[in-house]
């Protein structure tokens, strides 16, 4: 009777530990992908003097305005081969799509260089390099650049990074809302008598 009772307890003990494992080595649930914010919400902390007129410095590039280039009559505007270049986020489930466009993710924004904004847009996040990137921000390079200028662009002429680099990023000019102020002309030298 003992030994029967002994065989029972141990079989129950082996059921339990057999139901328990997988609760101890099961891997968190995965975290949700980040998701595209917006420019907008990137705009509220990258704009003015003090933070290098990032924001205004972007409105004055192609990519600001990369969804006028598309040819609308040709159908381009809604072309997955062109919109994956000239919006932000196109194919992701938060990305701008052609059913219902979101201007904040019209043209090629903020997100599409630095990737979804969801996990690092805060200040507390942003205000350290290091947890930034850990967040998901993306610091571009060469590489980045090159996923849409490369041989598959219709008007692709080559691509010298260098060279492109302070044209088409939010790096343009030091003072864009400032117009230009026109030259002083130069004061007549007296001529000897």
């Amino acid at each position: 009777m003992n030994r029967k009772i002994g065989v029972v307890i141990l079989a129950l003990v082996f059921i339990a530990a057999w139901s328990v494992l997988p609760l101890l080595s099961a891997e968190e649930p995965a975290k949700p992908a980040p998701t595209y914010v917006g420019n907008s919400k990137c705009k509220m902390c990258h704009k003015g003097e003090a933070k290098g007129f990032v924001w205004e410095n972007w409105l004055e590039t192609k990519h600001a305005k990369s969804m006028e280039s598309l040819n609308a009559e040709k159908g381009e505007t809604k072309d997955p081969k062109c919109l994956k270049c000239h919006v932000t986020g196109f194919g992701a489930e938060t990305g701008y799509n052609v059913e219902t466009p979101n201007e904040d993710l019209a043209n090629i924004g903020c997100e599409a260089c630095h990737g979804p904004g969801s996990e690092y847009k805060s200040l507390t996040i942003m205000k350290e390099r290091e947890k930034a990137v850990a967040a998901g921000l993306i610091i571009p390079n060469e590489a980045t650049c090159k996923i849409c200028h490369n041989e598959e662009s219709p008007t692709y002429k080559g691509f010298d990074y260098t060279t492109a680099l302070p044209l088409g990023t939010h790096m343009k000019v030091e003072t864009p809302t400032e117009t230009p102020k026109p030259t002083e002309k130069p004061a007549e030298e007296e001529k000897p008598k």
